[in-house]
């Protein structure tokens, strides 16, 4: 077992991304859905300052959950689990900054929607929202399959925390289950919004025990094979 400097950066970072995402996110003044409509733009303005540093530190939420994954795989990167957990981390990674990405774009329009529909008439801004609208249908394009990406990563790093004992058991099958879930919901329903919502809190409490459980007993790392 495992339980050292690396064990407890790893830890932390797992539980100091759960904080960012989920305390920008119930912090927030206002969220904005799948799509930016012309009504988020004055909801933003209400608390202009406050709404753009809580999606700042939602958004580096996202960064601080990849710095947590590559994190888990440097420790990890050994005979023989190292060939199912690094593309699993790979694949999470990748899916995470996909929608950071993708927040990044919702951040940077939300705020500067701001300014750029103030003043406008009703008809102005409907023509101002078609101009942005290519570019939200590619964002939302970001987002699921930023979350499949996801998925997808975490359906291996469950199997290999299962098979090798990497974590505690529960959170092997945690991990797994989750992963299922994030494609699962996307591949399935691709165009309810809302039934995608609880996974995002779910995703933050499997992050905040990860980090919980890597403090407390570290990673269990078996023989090397040679």
């Amino acid at each position: 077992m495992k339980k050292d400097f690396e064990t407890k950066f790893t830890g932390w970072a797992f539980i100091f991304a759960a904080v960012l995402l989920w305390g920008g996110w119930v912090l927030s003044p206002h969220h904005i859905g799948e799509y930016i409509v012309a009504s988020d733009f004055k909801a933003v303005s209400e608390d202009l300052w406050f709404w753009i540093w809580m999606f700042r530190f939602h958004i580096f939420g996202w960064v601080t959950m990849a710095i947590s994954i590559f994190a888990l795989a440097s420790i990890t990167a050994k005979k023989p689990y190292r060939v199912v957990l690094v593309p699993g981390a790979g694949m999470v990674v990748i899916g995470t900054m996909t929608l950071a990405i993708a927040s990044a774009f919702y951040y940077n329009f939300g705020a500067w929607g701001v300014g750029k529909t103030m003043g406008l008439s009703a008809a102005e801004i409907e023509e101002f929202m078609n101009n942005v609208l290519f570019t939200n249908q590619y964002v939302t394009c970001f987002v699921r399959f930023g979350r499949v990406f996801s998925g997808v990563g975490l359906v291996l790093l469950g199997f290999g925390f299962i098979k090798w004992k990497i974590v505690h058991q529960v959170m092997g099958w945690f991990t797994l289950l989750l992963g299922f879930a994030a494609m699962g919901i996307i591949m399935g329903i691709p165009d309810n919004y809302e039934i995608y919502k609880p996974v995002f809190h779910v995703k933050v409490i499997w992050l905040a025990l990860m980090g919980i459980f890597i403090l407390l007993k570290g990673v269990n790392l078996p023989e090397s094979e040679s």
